[in-house]
């Protein structure tokens, strides 16, 4: 990322400033008066890229029962707002890929609106927690919840196009998965909109009994049956 940083200097400078004032001093943010005969030199210092993952860790396993590529997932709640069949809810529809990607797609409509025309950024965030879950979730055969989720909105997001997002686990620390995903435009070549990484953490079962309903697991079986002799995936 780039920050663009302005400087007093001698008259021989860039930029004159605009009504003798200026609002850096040697890169400290303050509105000052210029003095006479200086001028502002705009420059810009390129912060260092955040490493991803950000602590070392453990390439992911992919579990044996893991589904295999070509397969597409089932919702694993029928009322879940991400992949359920709620009113006005993402959809979220998800296919394992070749390589330990998950692809899905996130039809936006009128009911997924910010601005005008646009789709939320909330819901958008949404739909990568959605995508990243899912991906941990059905590769590695863990219970594991959100922990933390970082979004980058690269362009905007019309109502009437579908977001593609590849999702991958990029790491695993003691409880720690790391995963991350881009978001491309009505396409899986499509410009790049929104970009996501995310932190999950690995839980008990027992964490979906004791904060949500007391029969979530019942619930999560009743949805894919077949899955109810070793269900332990992230919902």
């Amino acid at each position: 990322m780039a920050v663009k940083v302005a400087t007093l200097v001698p008259s021989g400078g860039d930029f004159l400033a605009s009504r003798g004032f200026c609002l850096f001093e040697r890169g400290v943010p303050r509105r000052i008066p210029v003095r006479t005969g200086y001028r502002v030199r705009v420059s810009e210092k390129r912060r260092p890229a955040t490493p991803w993952p950000p602590v070392e860790t453990d390439a992911p396993e992919i579990h044996v029962k893991a589904p295999g590529p070509g397969t597409d997932l089932a919702m694993h709640y029928t009322e879940c707002f991400g992949c359920g069949d709620v009113d006005n809810g993402l959809h979220i529809r998800s296919t394992v890929g070749d390589g330990g990607i998950v692809y899905s797609k996130f039809p936006v409509t009128r009911a997924h609106q910010g601005a005008p025309g646009l789709a939320h950024g909330g819901l958008l965030a949404c739909a990568f927690d959605e995508a990243l879950g899912s991906t941990v979730g059905n590769l590695l055969r863990r219970p594991a919840v959100t922990g933390k989720l970082e979004t980058d909105f690269l362009r905007p997001v019309p109502i009437g196009t579908t977001l593609f997002i590849a999702a991958r686990v990029d790491g695993v620390a003691g409880r720690k998965i790391y995963a991350s995903a881009d978001g491309h435009l009505d396409s899986t070549d499509g410009p790049v909109a929104v970009r996501a990484r995310g932190l999950f953490v690995q839980v008990g079962l027992e964490h979906f009994t004791s904060h949500g309903d007391p029969d979530s697991l019942a619930k999560f079986s009743q949805t894919t049956p077949e899955r109810r002799e070793d269900w332990d995936i992230n919902p």
